[in-house]
């Protein structure tokens, strides 16, 4: 990960050049110290060097439409790929995903893929930002804490004070938390219960989230997001 937080980090152009001035802060200097002290533990960190910034390499800052915010990277072998809720093609769909395509099946009566790869939304202007952007392996939430969600908190405000609107997806207490200063006259702000298998049913299915994105990106002149993922990622 140290690698992708250098004084030129590792990350896409237009990110670059809103981001850069909050890597130079003491919190990132901190938290580039911790990840490598973690390093140097030989702790596994999830996700990979390359893929902690994802999610802002396929979603440019100026391509962003739409923000659906998750906690904390997937801590198990492999799963984690930069993109909250997603992961990488022949691995096991976790829970909160089946959900959420068994809600999609509901709204939008789109099957749901075979694989757990977001790849697809994202490239579409689909920003699937976790709070936290590593985790070490097994360890759920570990990562907490160390200056992350100080980071993605500057990136919710840099995309509140766009000028076009966007689409805010806050799915659960954690999330609408840290939406909190979202400005919800100029945006769209969808918030339910979580999509995990303990909160779903108290109100995630039937939110139709997906159909009310679509209205509004419609509304506003752009291009519906198209849920449909492909066959392969």
């Amino acid at each position: 990960m140290t690698d992708n937080i250098e004084k030129e980090p590792l990350i896409e152009a237009s990110w670059k050049s809103q981001l850069l001035e909050e890597f130079k802060k003491p919190y990132m200097l901190r938290l580039k110290q911790f990840l490598k002290e973690e390093k140097a533990k030989n702790k596994l960190i999830f996700p990979k060097g390359k893929n902690i910034f994802k999610a802002f390499e396929l979603t440019p800052f100026d391509k962003v439409r739409v923000v659906i915010l998750g906690q904390d990277p997937y801590h198990g072998p492999g799963q984690a790929q930069g993109l909250a809720f997603s992961v990488p093609p022949g691995l096991k769909i976790p829970p909160s995903l089946i959900n959420i395509f068994k809600e999609l099946k509901s709204d939008l009566n789109i099957d749901p893929a075979r694989h757990g790869c977001l790849e697809s939304w994202a490239k579409q202007g689909v920003l699937l930002l976790n709070s936290v952007l590593t985790v070490e392996c097994h360890q759920a939430a570990s990562h907490q804490g160390q200056g992350w969600e100080q980071l993605t908190d500057s990136v919710i405000e840099i995309l509140n004070k766009k000028s076009n609107p966007i689409v805010f997806v806050l799915w659960g207490s954690y999330a609408q938390r840290k939406g909190a200063i979202i400005d919800e006259q100029k945006h769209l702000v969808i918030k339910s219960v979580h999509p995990s298998p303990l909160a779903a049913h108290r109100g995630f299915f039937g939110s139709k989230p997906f159909s009310k994105i679509n209205l509004f990106l419609d509304s506003k002149g752009y291009t519906p997001i198209q849920w449909q993922l492909p066959e392969m990622c």
